[in-house]
């Protein structure tokens, strides 16, 4: 299991949440907006429709698709990971590498190879907020920026 620990001096550390509505919006676009934010260790959440992407101050970054448990890492460690996202004006496609589950303060990704990740540190409870507001219908017509609160770190 794989833990991350606060940098000693920090600040307290805060996750920014996004919801964008699903119309409108280029998938690719939101993916490299969040690839840039993992790569410059800024966490935030981001939600489009179905999907929710997010990335950690730990240099990490994934794609979640909550309704199915199906999940993409787009950066582990700092690093791009290779992914494989088709999106035309009339159709997505996205190769989903791996499936997700998250128990209590664990993010645990389990991909198709049978590599499993358990993974400590990121923002669960923002996470987890978020899946609840796009699985009960939440669905702006605008963009909102909200503050979601402090990341819990072990």
């Amino acid at each position: 299991m794989r833990k991350r620990k606060k940098k000693s001096g920090a600040a307290s550390p805060h996750t920014t949440s996004r919801c964008k509505a699903a119309k409108n919006v280029c998938i690719q676009q939101e993916v490299n907006t969040i690839v840039q934010l993992a790569l410059g260790r800024e966490a935030r959440i981001i939600t489009l429709g179905k999907l929710l992407l997010f990335s950690t101050e730990t240099g990490d970054a994934w794609m979640l698709n909550p309704a199915d448990g199906l999940s993409l890492c787009l950066v582990r460690d700092g690093e791009k990971q290779p992914v494989v996202i088709n999106e035309t004006s009339s159709s997505l496609g996205i190769e989903w590498n791996s499936g997700y589950r998250i128990k209590g303060n664990i993010f645990m990704a389990m991909e198709h190879s049978g590599q499993m990740y358990s993974i400590m540190g990121y923002p669960i409870r923002e996470i987890e907020t978020a899946i609840l507001q796009m699985t009960n219908g939440y669905s702006p017509d605008t963009e909102i920026a909200v503050h979601a609160g402090n990341l819990i770190k072990n």
